[in-house]
């Protein structure tokens, strides 16, 4: 790493983002968040050492000024709860790039498994085609399609891509919302997929460990990189309930269904409720990251076991006895 190192997370208060933070400080890195509220961001968000900066991630002129002498520009930033993507995601994407090129910094940008459509799956490697069939999906391609022109225009982008998140500071998630309930005992266990398929989980502190070391390494790389993150991938989905059943140590604690039928039924008066069951396909289908691109480059993928990462994020969602959860962000990672 070099001296004076200096990054710029847009999207801070962020599950993805404020793991990237917390790890870039404790490698040394000089970290500035941008929140339209920094005195709210700060505290809720102390003890960490993130610098805070007002400013909005859709005002290109305050990311261009936050990211003033930084060598990184985190682009962690998404549309809360699954909406307005078509008019926020790339408006927000300009921004960075263009305080990214501003400051002669690099991108580094987490990518999805939204890009990806039925010709590939079940095992998508970085050179596998992009051709989703949902809105969603299309806006995610369209987003790396403009990384990769920022990237031929002088702009260096790093993508690292991963699955489902969980870990102790996820916020608003598949895995808090779905599969356990933030803030309560655990009683019962819901699984929103099909229980034999496949499924690809991140535990959100061993994919920010995985994103600064390849930052770290940046000069070994072309202009745009791409890496897939493995992290807990379960040959039967279910096995990640089955997980939690063991952590909380109640063998015999039942595992529901999703209650998709809430979905379906609001469907036609509930936008949310609309854009969530666009995606339910990566519940019914097999999809798996190949990192072996990832484990060449590094040596090995970071990896938390398992039942070390669950307890950590049961723990401190307040679903263990004696804990409390602390509120959820609605900035943070969504379902």
């Amino acid at each position: 790493m070099t001296a004076n190192t200096i990054a710029l997370v847009v999207g801070a208060t962020g599950g993805i983002g404020g793991e990237v933070a917390r790890v870039l400080i404790a490698r040394g890195w000089q970290v500035r968040g941008l929140s339209r509220d920094p005195a709210r961001a700060a505290a809720g968000n102390a003890g960490i050492g993130i610098e805070w900066v007002k400013g909005d991630a859709m005002n290109t002129a305050d990311v261009v000024a936050a990211a003033r002498g930084a060598n990184l520009v985190v682009h962690g930033a998404n549309p809360p709860g699954y909406q307005n993507w078509a008019s926020l995601a790339l408006p927000m994407l300009e921004s960075s790039i263009a305080a990214a090129k501003a400051a002669g910094a690099r991108i580094l940008f987490p990518g999805t498994v939204y890009n990806y459509g039925p010709d590939v799956r079940p095992l998508v490697t970085e050179t596998s085609a992009q051709n989703p069939t949902t809105r969603k999906g299309k806006i995610r391609v369209a987003m790396e399609q403009r990384l990769q022109r920022a990237a031929a225009e002088g702009t260096p982008v790093i993508i690292v891509r991963a699955g489902d998140f969980f870990g102790p500071r996820v916020g608003n998630s598949w895995f808090s919302q779905a599969i356990v309930k933030a803030g309560r005992p655990i009683t019962s266990i819901a699984y929103p997929g099909v229980p034999h398929i496949g499924h690809d989980w991140a535990y959100l502190p061993d994919l920010a460990e995985t994103m600064v070391r390849v930052v770290e390494r940046a000069d070994e790389l072309p202009a745009f990189a791409g890496f897939n993150f493995r992290g807990h991938f379960f040959e039967r989905g279910i096995e990640i309930a089955e997980a939690v059943r063991d952590v909380v140590g109640k063998a015999d604690m039942p595992i529901k269904p999703f209650a998709w039928w809430i979905f379906y039924a609001g469907a036609p008066f509930v936008g949310f409720f609309r854009e969530v069951l666009e995606m339910r396909y990566l519940w019914t289908e097999r999809l798996e990251l190949d990192n072996s691109k990832l484990v060449a480059f590094l040596g090995e993928e970071p990896h938390t076991p398992l039942d070390q990462a669950l307890r950590d994020t049961l723990k401190a969602l307040g679903c263990l006895p004696g804990e409390r959860a602390p509120a959820l962000k609605p900035a943070a990672s969504v379902l």
